[in-house]
């Protein structure tokens, strides 16, 4: 705005009354043009005084006037108290003075430059306007209209500002401006637009007016006027003030002409400009833009800010969101935005879509789980909805492939009507949840949904893989009638003679019928399975169905078909071939080739000496030995049996071939020596009494018969008489402790010690009842009696002892005391359920007691036995990982944690899948951690904590990488839908940090 007016026009002074040359002359008029000189050189103070002075004087009329308005004026210019008072006595004491006019403008400026408006427009007013000059009236005409402006009068003002529009002044521009800012606020949008136009063409104004004048184009919504005008002047105007707020209105101005492209690039300006932020409409509106020139990513940023409420716009903009997402093929996100427009009621038709959209993500990535229970809902509350059908039709894929499998045969088994398609669904969830039974030893569950599953025989390949699980399941249980009949049905379906199912029948069933002594069957099965064999793609168990064939040749003496199967188990370099030389040599022994038996036994014993059938091979070998009366080499393989495996059950029986072959060479004294150590330390042994009779001839030929009585006394305590009775009471006890009567059975085991304190079988009775205490819950009881057995070195029950005292220890936590009795168990395995057992706690143990390289070796020990069990590969490969962890061995741990969730669906790869998650995201690679959790997270879904635990971690990587939208949006499902509380609560603790 323009100050037109000089303030003081004085200059004039000179041609007042007093310029009359002879009054000039006067000290007064003298004394009047000095002092004016002080007040034109704005000496204002200096001045003021020397008015005072003058005034003192008795001055003619007009001077006096002159004095009085130079006083006042100078009094006001220095802000002297009363000064404006002054200059208010001077206009009431001269109202028809020319200076009466001058002095009212003056104090109008004043009280104007001081911005005290109030008192401005009543000085203003008192300046009359008739006989001022055209440039004074058009300024106090607009500084009043401006005062009034800023007292918030706009009436008043408008009626100024209308007044010096009229004329061509200085002001004319500014009151344009302002009259149109006013029309602008009262909503007279045509008259504000006349006024901005009119200012537009002053060049103080060029750079102001094109915000204003857009604001009302945009107003009025005349926008293709705002875009005729407004996009020149960006182009052409440097300095605008609020280009930024320009770009706004043009972009609005584009959305609403649905010209999206240059909508987008003007919301852009203004957002990248960094001077004002968006309204939430006006960020939904920018993602709109963006979404629609197909910019998805650049969509994602403005929806995820407009989505964060639960509102109408926040609908639209997680449905938008979703859709941009699934552009990015991030169905990670599109996952939880669809979620997330479904979850909010503002527009009843798009949540429907939402809902759909939600499934159709989640099937698309796996999420079967997600998908279901996004499909039952939509079902259960849109019966008749727009997508009920295709939603009927996704939800028997999303069954199928659900990890769920009791929530969707519950769903099948409620809906009224099943279609072919939906039964064929039934058909598999119901096999599958009998697998999933099965998997965790429930074996009458497993069998009831076998039989669920078969009871919809609508895919034919799917009834016969019914049939063997159940086989399989009905073997694990132990139950082998049912087994039998299970495997049978397999085989009693039309099928192809290569389908792979009914392949794997003829093992199983072989094993069955071979566990039931029914070995002409079982050869049938395993020769059927045998024959089954490509080179190309080895059958799963084809070394061992190999080596039972053999065996059922053996059982029933077809000994050419037995040595022939065991020497091919042998040229075709068997995962089983030590047991192979060792049958192949049993098989020659009996055919009376024993030098070829020899062969096989020493292949076995040279190049397998952690062989289980080692101490087999070597006491085989010296029988044939004693056989062909090689007593020497007999003597030499019982000796290397006794010392190699004290432990071993062979031991009595070596010492006995030993003392014979002894016996034979004419080596009394050692024969003695080894009848005494049978009949000492193994005075139960069956062989007991050959040993005390051979002892009796050795000891006569050597003339020591004396010594004989002394042994025989022995033997006789060890086996009292009354043998009888004294077998039955056993045998009765251990009718009690097989029937799983643990306190009857301790009952009858204790009587029979009491009544026979002297009985052979004492070390065994006291294992029973030691064993009775454990499977009671009495571990201290149960270890009171193992640790007794386990101080009788020679005891044939002592390794049984050490089996459970190592599991009782380590059941305890007693880790340091378990170790050294699993180690003792692992050296003396005599099958792999055993070796299993021992190599399993050495692993915990170590792990537990944090040696951590032990742990990972017993690990590998675990695996390598095999699947003894059905969790003991991924138990091992958990711990495994872990144990790589504590070594702080990372990149060990998550191939280990890989391999684990690769192979294995159990809780193991849940817990592993987490773990492996966990770790990537401690990197900080973040992404990456989501990726994993999404990629292998599905088949997991059914262990509510390890599955909630992974979509924790998720929303946390979320936060670390910024997406607050996807991390609330993550946590709230987690808080709607999880089943465990612990997860529960930690999400909504987790959520709670979210703002």
């Amino acid at each position: 705005m323009k100050k037109g007016l000089i303030l003081l026009l004085l200059l004039s002074i000179s041609n007042l009354a007093y310029n009359q040359s002879g009054l000039y002359q006067t000290n007064d008029i003298k004394k009047l043009d000095d002092n004016f000189e002080l007040f034109s050189k704005h000496l204002f103070s200096a001045s003021k005084y020397e008015f005072a002075s003058l005034k003192e004087r008795d001055l003619d009329t007009e001077p006096e006037v002159q004095t009085d308005f130079l006083y006042a004026v100078s009094s006001l210019k220095i802000e002297n108290p009363g000064g404006s008072d002054l200059v208010n006595y001077f206009i009431k004491n001269h109202p028809d003075h020319p200076r009466s006019n001058d002095a009212a403008h003056i104090l109008g400026n004043y009280f104007f430059d001081k911005r005290n408006y109030r008192e401005a427009i009543p000085a203003f007013q008192q300046v009359k306007l008739a006989v001022s000059k055209t440039d004074q009236i058009a300024d106090v005409q607009f500084k009043t209209g401006y005062s009034y402006f800023q007292l918030k009068d706009n009436a008043n003002a408008l009626r100024y500002f209308n007044t010096v529009k009229g004329s061509q002044n200085q002001y004319k521009a500014d009151a344009h401006y302002y009259a149109g800012y006013i029309a602008m606020e009262q909503g007279n949008y045509q008259q504000a637009i006349s006024d901005f136009k009119e200012a537009d063409k002053a060049a103080f104004y060029a750079s102001k007016v094109p915000y204003m004048l857009a604001g009302v184009y945009y107003r009025q919504g005349y926008y293709d006027e705002l875009i005729s005008y407004a996009e020149p002047v960006l182009a052409n105007r440097k300095n605008l003030e609020k280009r930024e707020e320009i770009h706004l209105y043009l972009a609005e101005a584009y959305f609403e002409k649905r010209d999206f492209t240059r909508a987008a690039a003007n919301y852009d300006a203004f957002v990248n400009a960094r001077k004002g932020n968006l309204s939430r409409a006006q960020v939904y509106k920018a993602g709109i833009a963006q979404f629609e020139i197909q910019n998805y990513q650049r969509a994602t940023d403005y929806f995820k800010v407009s989505a964060v409420e639960n509102d109408e716009i926040g609908q639209v903009s997680s449905y938008y969101l979703g859709h941009s997402y699934i552009k990015l093929n991030n169905t990670q996100f599109a996952s939880t935005s669809f979620n997330a427009a479904s979850k909010i009621d503002a527009n009843p038709q798009l949540k429907e879509d939402a809902i759909v959209n939600y499934a159709k993500v989640n099937l698309e990535r796996g999420s079967f789980q997600e998908a279901v229970a996004a499909l039952d809902s939509y079902l259960e509350n849109y019966p008749n909805g727009r997508y009920a059908k295709e939603a009927e039709s996704l939800l028997t894929d999303a069954l199928i492939n659900t990890n769920n499998y009791l929530r969707a045969i519950d769903h099948i088994e409620k809906m009224p009507r099943k279609s072919d398609r939906i039964r064929e669904a039934y058909q598999k969830v119901t096999f599958y949840q009998a697998i999933v039974y099965y998997r965790d030893k429930q074996y009458d569950q497993s069998t009831r949904f076998f039989d669920k599953s078969i009871s919809e025989p609508k895919d034919r390949n799917l009834v016969l893989d019914a049939y063997f699980w159940k086989g399989e399941n009905f073997a694990s249980k132990g139950d082998l009638p049912q087994a039998i009949r299970a495997y049978e049905n397999v085989q009693s379906q039309r099928t192809s003679p290569n389908n792979p199912t009914l392949i794997k029948s003829y093992y199983g069933l072989g094993y069955a019928l071979f566990n039931t002594e029914q070995y002409s069957r079982a050869e049938t099965q395993f020769k059927n399975y045998v024959d089954r064999q490509t080179g190309s793609s080895p059958l799963e168990h084809y070394d061992e169905a190999l080596i039972r064939l053999g065996d059922t040749y053996y059982v029933q003496k077809k000994f050419t078909d037995a040595q022939n199967t065991f020497q091919r188990a042998i040229r075709e370099n068997s995962n089983y071939i030590d047991y192979a030389y060792f049958r192949s040599g049993v098989v020659f022994n009996f055919q009376n080739r024993n030098d070829q038996a020899i062969e096989q036994m020493n292949m076995l014993i040279n190049n397998y000496p952690n062989s289980l059938y080692l101490e087999d091979a070597l006491f085989q070998k010296s029988q044939i030995n004693m056989e062909e009366m090689r007593y020497a080499e007999a003597s030499d393989g019982f000796s290397r049996l006794i010392s190699s495996r004290p432990n071993s059950p062979f031991v009595p029986f070596a010492l006995e071939g030993r003392a014979v072959a002894n016996f034979s060479q004419q080596n009394y004294n050692a024969t003695i020596e080894d009848y005494k150590r049978i009949l000492e330390r193994h005075p139960n042994s069956s062989n007991a009494e050959a040993a005390l009779v051979g002892l009796q001839e050795a000891l006569a030929i050597q003339g020591r018969s004396a010594e004989f009585s002394q042994y025989l006394s022995g033997y006789r305590n060890a086996n009292p008489d009354n043998r009888s009775l004294q077998n039955l009471e056993y045998e009765s006890a251990k009718s009690l402790y097989f029937s799983n009567s643990w306190e009857q059975a301790i009952n009858a085991f204790e009587t029979y010690l009491k009544n026979y304190p002297q009985a052979s079988n004492r070390a065994e009775a006291n294992f029973f009842i030691g064993d009775s205490h454990y499977r009671a819950g009495r571990k201290s009881n149960a270890l009171d009696y193992f640790y007794e057995i386990d101080k009788e070195k020679d005891s044939p029950q002592r390794m049984r002892a050490v089996q459970r005292i190592a599991a009782i220890e380590l059941e305890n936590k007693n880790y340091q005391k378990a170790i050294p009795y699993l180690r003792e168990s692992s050296k003396n395995a005599r099958n792999q359920i055993e070796e299993y057992e021992a190599f399993n706690g050495l692993m915990h143990a170590h792990y537990e007691t944090s040696r951590m390289d032990s742990a990972i070796f017993y690990a590998d020990k675990v695996i390598s036995v095999g699947s003894v069990t059905g969790d003991a590969i991924p138990e091992a490969l958990l711990l495994k990982g872990k144990a790589f962890q504590k070594s702080n061995k990372i990149d060990d741990s998550e191939e280990t944690f890989r391999d684990l969730i690769n192979e294995y669906k159990t809780v193991h790869g849940a817990e592993g899948l987490f773990l492996l998650a966990e770790s990537i995201a401690k990197k900080g690679n973040y992404s990456q951690s989501n990726d994993i959790i999404f990629d292998f997270s599905g088949p997991y879904s059914g262990y509510d904590y390890w599955y909630g635990r992974a979509f924790i971690l998720l929303a946390e990587n979320y936060i670390n990488l910024g997406e607050q939208f996807q991390a609330k949006a993550t946590l709230e499902s987690i808080v709607e839908r999880a089943t465990n509380e612990e997860i529960r609560k930690m999400a909504q603790e987790k959520l709670s940090t979210i703002k």
